[in-house]
């Protein structure tokens, strides 16, 4: 599949920017999968006014591929025909993201099976390649771009990725249906590495930017980069976000990335959007529990969810990945301090709905 086989209404809605949820994991207190309870996520996501889903990915939790688990395909097939379903119901198309991983062989069977239930880009994973040659990722990547459009993925080496060099992403731009690039490195030199490879690639009007950067999302969306290529001087911009962050107070992400792109558009950036970054940044330590080295990342946002209602609690599927010591608290305290940025009024007023059969 490529790229230009996409409805050109979603294809408009990833180039312009759009909020995409990095979707959680239902699990009951056995640890068993909920299908309900991940349909009924779905459908928070788009009455919230999400432009997609990105699902099997870092916050689905890596280990629904592991054999004795087998939860790849149970929850990839409920995910989309729930976003199916629910997206037909408001008259609403939505992108639909699969995570895929893994050596070569396993990559594509993942996308095998993501395009045969209907997913329209798979975000690409190369953790399985952390002591590669730069030269063997890339060819990985070919080979994959070759079966579904990609999303590249810079993961941050605290959960699993590794420094990518700057060579490494000027020839990643350079391969044909290569559609966006989610950038969280956390770390602003990696994350301009990436934005200077697309400028310079020429790629700038066919790959499009989003965030992963939970650290500097306000900043990220705000910030006009100019870059010197041998063309000339290009202008570029971060469009939207994929985010773990955002599959929490979705609603309230939602409104954010309207403000931001109208402030972007106006060209007028007020010193209170600042202020906002700040205290989105804030939040997302308490989630992401960036004191521990994000240990409790995963239940970090599942817990916030487990407080909505939405999930029933905030289990993973590794028994030992639990909230760090204090975590609860400082997600008590951030809920306290930034009652704006919560979507809890809205949740509660659809929660019963998203959760019938």
């Amino acid at each position: 599949m490529h790229y230009t086989d996409l409805a050109p209404a979603l294809l408009q809605t990833l180039r312009q920017g759009t909020v995409i949820p990095a979707m959680p994991l239902a699990l009951n207190a056995k640890r068993e999968f909920l299908p309900a309870r991940q349909a009924a996520l779905a459908r928070y996501y788009i009455d919230a006014g999400a432009g997609g889903i990105a699902v099997g990915v870092h916050s689905t939790q890596f280990e629904i591929r592991d054999p004795k688990i087998g939860l790849f395909e149970p929850v990839l097939s409920t995910v989309s025909a729930a976003i199916d379903d629910w997206s037909a119901r408001v008259r609403r198309p939505l992108l639909k993201i699969a995570g895929l991983c893994g050596r070569t062989d396993q990559a594509l069977r993942e996308a095998d099976f993501a395009l045969r239930h209907g997913y329209h880009a798979g975000l690409l994973s190369l953790s399985a390649f952390r002591n590669d040659p730069v030269e063997a990722m890339l060819a990985h990547c070919e080979q994959v771009a070759k079966a579904i459009p990609v999303i590249g993925f810079y993961l941050q080496p605290a959960v699993g990725g590794r420094v990518l060099p700057y060579a490494f992403w000027r020839q990643f731009a350079a391969i044909d249906n290569v559609i966006a690039i989610k950038m969280a490195p956390f770390n602003r030199y990696q994350t301009f590495d990436v934005i200077r490879a697309v400028a310079e690639a020429g790629r700038e009007q066919d790959i499009t930017l989003y965030t992963g950067n939970d650290d500097n999302i306000v900043v990220d969306l705000l910030t006009e980069f100019r870059v010197q290529t041998a063309a000339g001087e290009k202008a570029l911009r971060i469009k939207g976000g994929l985010l773990g962050h955002w599959c929490v107070w979705t609603q309230a992400a939602v409104h954010l990335l309207e403000n931001l792109h109208q402030a972007a558009t106006a060209d007028r950036i007020s010193t209170s959007l600042l202020t906002l970054a700040a205290q989105v940044t804030d939040c997302n330590a308490a989630f992401f529990d960036a004191a521990n080295q994000f240990r409790g990342c995963i239940p970090g946002i599942h817990e916030v969810l487990r407080r909505q209602g939405l999930l029933e609690g905030a289990w993973c599927l590794n028994p030992a990945e639990v909230l760090s010591p204090g975590q609860s608290a400082e997600i008590d305290r951030v809920y306290r301090s930034y009652p704006h940025l919560s979507d809890d009024n809205f949740v509660n007023a659809n929660r019963s709905r998203w959760l019938q059969p």
